[in-house]
């Protein structure tokens, strides 16, 4: 796989206007870890990272970090981090880890997909990425680029699985064999609203509605005719009298 050459200088800008400064200088605050060594805090050119990750897929990726004043010695890594801006996605600061290229790692490979599937050119399904990355064990010197995968040949409701991909000899993938990564789905079924026969009332509800205002009325109606005859029972008692 590629191996990048990045320049790094040690850090003396420490605390929040400080760094804001860096950057304004055109530098981009980092920290490298190894194990078994203290965390170094460095600056690396903005204009050279951003470079490097147009060009390269660099998650993944060994950079060979040559750090100003280390004897000219460059320290393979891997980036652990990137951290950006929430608004202007401006790169705030980069965490490296420092391997070893006789040790065993892990790390996440994109998977890409080679071809127009037949169930979708001929039979109007959809290319559906379920997976698209997978996770991998071997030596840094024999991480794959990406994982591609050719789906030309297949039909709606046919996939591919994890099992079922091209992997290299030296490389152990550790996600479940059976998990889906590809699939062509069935085109989507559009949902005719039902239009109501001529004649057919929709709904009865109006109806009972209405019903029951004529039942409320009727009884105003009894009540007030009620109401009206007892006033009347008064007066015709002091008349007999």
């Amino acid at each position: 796989m590629a191996e990048l050459l990045l320049e790094a200088q040690p850090r003396e800008e420490i605390g929040k206007s400080k760094v804001k400064d860096l950057r304004g200088s055109g530098f981009i605050p980092a920290v490298i870890y190894a194990n078994g060594k203290k965390p170094m805090a460095l600056k690396v050119s903005s204009h050279d990272l951003i470079r490097l990750i147009h060009q390269h897929r660099i998650e993944g990726v060994i950079i060979n970090l040559k750090i100003k004043g280390d004897k000219g010695k460059s320290q393979p890594c891997l980036i652990k981090e990137i951290q950006y801006h929430p608004v202007h996605d401006h790169i705030l600061h980069v965490d490296f880890n420092e391997i070893s290229l006789t040790e065993v790692i892990k790390v996440n490979i994109p998977v890409s997909a080679k071809g127009e599937p037949i169930g979708v050119k001929q039979e109007g399904g959809s290319l559906e990425h379920v997976l698209w990355e997978i996770e991998v064990e071997c030596l840094p010197t024999d991480i794959p680029e990406k994982i591609e995968v050719d789906v030309s040949l297949l039909k709606i409701d046919e996939g591919i699985q994890v099992k079922d991909l091209s992997i290299p000899p030296a490389v152990k993938v550790l996600n479940d064999p059976d998990a889906l990564v590809l699939s062509v789905i069935p085109p989507m079924k559009e949902e005719v609203p039902v239009e109501p026969i001529e004649g057919e009332e929709v709904s009865q509800e109006p109806e009972v509605i209405k019903e029951k205002k004529e039942e409320e009325v009727e009884g105003e109606a009894e009540g007030k005719g009620q109401a009206k005859e007892e006033a009347k029972e008064p007066k015709a008692k002091e008349e007999k009298k």
